[in-house]
């Protein structure tokens, strides 16, 4: 199996696929990020499906996104030529299409490519025949693939074969495309057209992506990897293309990620705005207000691309998961959890919305009245807090943090932009909040805030305390936090999001290091004055993209590879956001918490990178 950091991703806006080095397509979902997959080998073996394209005497490859898309090229040398392999995904019209183009670059390399569907997850196989246009058709229930090629294709032990040659100048296309499969056969469309229409999208889209300094480029990889991962219809950015890369290889920790997650709210909306794209940040928050319409009791921490609440969580048998990472899960039972940090995300963004401009979503205002009302009742209770853990309910004290950020934000939204609210209200139900967590959420004797009220144990979502505004970066408490964090969580220069040995989270300890939480630590090092540390542990976790500019959820130190979901929003968001810290005159983590930093001496030279 290759290693994670071996795939690339190409999509559609609606959904996408991971391509490895060996010109192999070993995850698709259709229609939908969160559809089954149809290629499953990366969560089990060939039997799940798969399409391979490459030369047949495999040599090494290099591999590179043309500059501003999508559009990945992989250049394979033999002993009798060069080819290039040309794969996208074009922006979905009326169905999704995954094209492969071959290029002959010298001499004359023979080629192979091996397709092998497999519906439902990997379990159903299609009946493959060919309709009256030539294509080939490949169905099973309701879902449809077709496959068009100027190359024979035969059948060989249930794979759909094509064996053929390409001198320099020669190209050879393949466009299989997606439908369900009561509908009439979609027209053939010119692969080369469709190859002009994706890189002009692209083109134009990233082109208007503001600059960061020496860091433009990759906060533009970035960016386009948000975009890819953004549900177009909706509006809605699911948190990876994938379910069940684990977070420990081997191990059970291993979750569905192709839903949208209310707690990246504010940090997504910072992120499109610092680079300009008002137009994406707009849609996702009306996304966020059409998803948590309704009861306020029935708010969600995540939500279907579509704003669909039913998630329910089952395993799949008959997958073996990513190097024997077992169990593969489908859907994700912590939608239904009680996270009080989700209040907190949700009214920040809108009021971060209000800051950046965006049109007033006449429905926001309505329902966020309605959810403080209910977050008056409730935010004393437990909940299962940021990370979804699993071994109970505890008064996690980022939750309580987040619960303050509620109501601070609501009060600022009705005196800085007139909204009409029970503001003396909500300024005792503040106050009551800020001393409670300093109360019982600091730990005197350890001199930092503490993961949960009562015990020792950290956490590294305490180093969004100054970054949130719930206190300034010079105090004492937030420093002195910082620094214990440092000693218990960084390992190899790298944060993790707590102890899993120490912590209940309800599964066996051991994970990688959290990306987000490493570039969160460069974040608040910038904001007490630390430029030079920010700056360095910023370009160490640059230095963890894969060789297209691609990260996971988290790392390994010890395996010294991604693991987790792939390619993960958080971390690219964490990433923009942190390069928009270090770069831009106005700083995500300023503009959010509503305070200066503590001066540097750097601060100066730091802003002209």
């Amino acid at each position: 199996m290759a290693r994670i950091e071996d795939y690339a991703f190409i999509g559609d806006c609606e959904t996408g696929a991971l391509v490895g080095r060996d010109g192999s397509i070993d995850w698709l979902c259709l229609p939908r990020f969160d559809s089954d997959s149809c290629f499953g080998r990366l969560l089990g073996n060939e039997e799940n499906g798969y399409w391979k394209l490459c030369p047949v005497d495999a040599h090494p490859s290099e591999r590179f996104y043309r500059p501003g898309t999508l559009i990945l090229e992989t250049v394979f040398t033999t002993d009798r030529g060069r080819v290039r392999l040309i794969d996208f995904m074009p922006p979905k019209t009326d169905v999704s299409k995954v094209v492969r183009v071959v290029e002959g670059l010298e001499g004359k390399v023979d080629m192979r490519s091996e397709l092998v569907a497999r519906f439902d997850y990997g379990i159903s196989v299609p009946w493959v025949s060919r309709i009256e246009d030539g294509a080939l058709s490949l169905v099973a229930g309701d879902s449809m693939l077709l496959l068009r090629t100027e190359v024979p294709v035969r059948g060989e032990s249930m794979k759909s074969i094509s064996s053929f040659s390409v001198r320099k100048g020669q190209r050879v296309a393949f466009v299989l495309s997606y439908q369900i499969s009561y509908e009439e056969p979609a027209a053939a469309e010119d692969p080369d057209a469709l190859l002009h229409a994706a890189e002009r999208f692209w083109r134009e889209w990233s082109g208007r992506c503001e600059a960061a300094g020496a860091y433009s480029e990759a906060v533009q990889r970035s960016l386009i990897a948000l975009k890819a991962l953004t549900f177009a219809p909706s509006g809605g950015m699911v948190a990876a293309a994938t379910t069940s890369l684990p977070e420990q290889i081997g191990g059970p920790r291993n979750w569905d990620y192709r839903f949208c997650w209310v707690r990246d709210a504010t940090l997504t909306l910072l992120a499109l705005m610092g680079a300009g794209y008002y137009d994406e940040a707009r849609a996702w928050r009306d996304w966020l207000v059409r998803a948590v319409a309704g009861s306020p009791k029935q708010l969600q921490i995540m939500y279907a691309v579509t704003g669909e609440r039913r998630l329910t969580e089952w395993e799949v048998p008959w997958l073996s998961g990513y190097e024997n990472s077992k169990p593969v899960r489908i859907g994700n039972a912590a939608h239904s959890q009680l996270q009080l940090d989700v209040y907190g995300e949700l009214m920040d963004a809108l009021y971060q919305a209000r800051r950046g401009g965006l049109h007033e979503n006449k429905r926001a205002w309505a329902i966020q009245c309605a959810l403080l009302d209910h977050l008056k009742g409730i935010w004393t209770e437990p909940d299962e807090g940021i990370w979804e853990v699993r071994g109970g309910a505890k008064h996690f004290t980022y939750s309580k943090i987040m619960a303050w950020v509620a109501f601070d934000r609501a009060i600022k939204s009705a005196v800085e932009f007139g909204m009409h609210g029970p503001i003396r209200e909500w300024e005792a139900q503040r106050a009551a909040i800020h001393e409670d967590v300093c109360r019982h959420g600091y730990d005197e004797q350890r001199q930092s805030f503490v993961q949960v009220y009562g015990e020792p144990q950290l956490d590294a979502s305490l180093l969004l305390i100054p970054a949130v505004g719930f206190l300034p970066p010079d105090d004492p408490r937030v420093t002195s936090t910082i620094k214990a964090i440092e000693r218990e969580l960084l390992q190899d220069g790298f944060i993790r999001r707590y102890d899993t040995g120490a912590t209940n989270d309800g599964l066996p300890p051991g994970e990688g290091m959290f990306l987000a939480c490493s570039f969160w630590l460069a974040d608040a090092y910038h904001l007490t004055g630390r430029d030079a540390d920010a700056k360095a542990l910023f370009e160490r976790l640059l230095a963890l993209r894969n060789d297209v500019g691609l990260l996971s959820e988290e790392y390994d130190v010890q395996r010294r590879r991604l693991v987790g979901n792939f390619p993960q929003a958080f971390s690219h968001i964490a990433l923009v956001n942190t390069a928009h810290n270090l770069t831009h005159r106005e700083k995500p983590s300023e503009h959010r918490g509503g305070k200066k930093p503590v001066p540097s001496k750097e601060r100066q030279a730091t802003n002209s990178i």
